[in-house]
């Protein structure tokens, strides 16, 4: 072995350090440590680099916005326009379907406006969860079977177009009930073929621009 070789001193010398050295290799280096002074030099740096690694950590408190955004970078969720469903699937969707229709047309006869696409949103059973009606600059929620939202969380509702990434619509209202304003680029949407998703989000909405909770709640938005 040749001691005087620069790049094996160093490494020796960080194996002494650390403890990496079986009990003979640790003796026979310390015999040149005896009369070697550039040696102990570089021993002694190694030591005062690794005895950094024991001084104590300062905790950092971080945002909450932080954490969002690593969990949404962790497991993120990627939205996917639903398959289409069989149109009979037991007498229970059956006769939810039926009754959305009369309540839609009741609805239409009774209250003429500028709707131009509805949607029914349908939870993970196909149970129908909300009704979307979209305007010329806004969209009505109306909840039908809307389970209450932990405090600190929000519902998003997403616009999945069928080449793109998904677009936020805006936030569900608290009761599940009113109006999500929209903005030019956000009706631009409304005449082209999209899906809908609600999905569950830190309070305020997602701090990512896509979604990063579950998604809750789906749905095609169709002409009326």
């Amino acid at each position: 072995m040749n001691i005087h070789n620069r790049r094996l001193r160093r490494a020796l010398a960080a194996d002494y350090a650390i403890g990496l050295m079986s009990v003979p290799a640790r003796r026979r280096f310390e015999q040149w440590l005896l009369d070697d002074a550039e040696l102990r030099n570089e021993v002694a740096k190694w030591q005062a680099s690794l005895a950094l690694l024991n001084e104590p950590l300062v905790a950092v408190p971080v945002p909450d916005r932080v954490w969002a955004t690593i969990n949404a970078r962790i497991e993120p969720q990627h939205l996917h326009v639903p398959a289409k469903r069989p149109f009979w699937n037991g007498l229970r969707i059956t006769a939810a379907v039926c009754s959305l229709l009369v309540a839609l047309t009741l609805s239409l006869l009774y209250h003429r406006d500028n709707a131009r696409y509805s949607a029914t949103l349908l939870d993970a059973s196909a149970q129908p969860a909300l009704r979307i009606q979209a305007h010329d600059d806004y969209l009505q929620v109306d909840p039908l079977t809307l389970p209450a939202i932990a405090p600190g969380r929000s519902l998003e509702l997403w616009a999945i177009p069928a080449d793109g990434n998904p677009l936020s619509m805006g936030m569900i209202p608290m009761d599940g009930q009113g109006r999500v304003e929209l903005s030019d680029e956000q009706q631009a949407l409304l005449g082209t073929p999209i899906a809908l998703a609600v999905s569950l989000e830190p309070e305020g909405g997602s701090p990512t621009g896509q979604p990063t909770g579950p998604v809750l709640y789906q749905g095609a938005l169709a002409g009326l």
